[in-house]
């Protein structure tokens, strides 16, 4: 097929690469703003699902926890300031 289309680019060498290029481009824009914009509906990457679980048994996890119910920022058992983990030394 590339080969069929190369064959028929009109003149010479300047003629077919620009022609290849000015394809390349048409194609990119035809997917980029008819095919795609018509298949978005059709895809399921909006289809987002969220649930709360509170982990709690019994708890339907509905309610939003109070203020005061949030941990501070002394029970994170993380650093939020840097996402470099401290070296462990090796147990021997």
């Amino acid at each position: 097929m590339y080969g069929w289309i190369w064959r028929k680019l009109p003149l010479g060498l300047p003629g077919k690469l620009i022609g290849s290029v000015l394809l390349a481009v048409a194609t990119v824009a035809l997917l980029w703003f008819v095919v795609f914009p018509w298949a978005e509906p059709l895809l399921p990457f909006d289809d987002v699902q969220v649930t709360q679980d509170s982990g709690v048994p019994g708890d339907d996890g509905g309610g939003l926890t109070e203020p005061s119910e949030r941990p501070s920022e002394e029970e994170i058992p993380y650093s939020t300031e840097s996402n470099n983990a401290p070296p462990s030394t090796p147990s021997r």
